[in-house]
């Protein structure tokens, strides 16, 4: 009798491997929707994307901005991206990895920005995400905070907050929080 699941195996191994080499892996939707994301990402000259885990891991990367306006000006920001297998249905869960003082990322890096939350569509991409993170150094919003207690310096005394970002950016402490200098 001729084992028909031991010949299916093995021309199934015949087909992966070619020459001694395996064969591609295959990439999800996500994968090849993030591949088309990063080859027409449209940056701002103040932004620059890196993959520390080199080509191969294009799910993990991460973004820098320096802010060449605003409050924030002369800093530079580090953000840590990681796409989902179920991207675009799912945004990207970001986070920055400078400790700031802002009143939309807290403490932790974590960063409110609505587009990576409820405000989610498969429509939006990276290039979206990039934007909307600029958008958050140069225009902060004091009334979806994380750290409130930026957001009430921000909203009471906008010239206190100017001061204290400074202070931050320059590695020192504000209240009594130490702040890495991040220029």
């Amino acid at each position: 009798m001729i084992n028909l699941f031991k010949i299916k195996g093995q021309k199934k191994d015949d087909s992966a491997s070619t020459n001694g080499k395996h064969a591609a892996k295959k990439q999800s939707p996500g994968e090849l929707r993030l591949h088309k994301d990063i080859a027409e990402l449209n940056l701002p000259k103040t932004t620059k994307i890196t993959f520390p885990n080199g080509k191969d891991d294009l799910m993990n990367f991460e973004a820098t901005i320096k802010p060449d306006e605003g409050y924030y000006m002369g800093g530079k920001f580090a953000f840590t991206f990681q796409v989902p297998p179920a991207y675009p249905h799912e945004p990207p869960k970001v986070k920055c990895k400078t400790k700031v003082y802002h009143p939309n990322i807290d403490l932790e890096g974590n960063v409110c920005l609505n587009i990576l939350r409820e405000d989610w569509k498969p429509v939006l991409n990276i290039n979206t995400i990039v934007y909307g993170l600029n958008l958050l150094f140069t225009q902060p919003n004091d009334e979806d905070p994380l750290n409130h207690d930026a957001a009430a310096v921000l909203r009471d005394d906008p010239k206190k907050f100017e001061k204290n970002v400074r202070m931050a950016i320059a590695g020192g402490y504000v209240d009594e929080t130490h702040f890495p200098r991040c220029m």
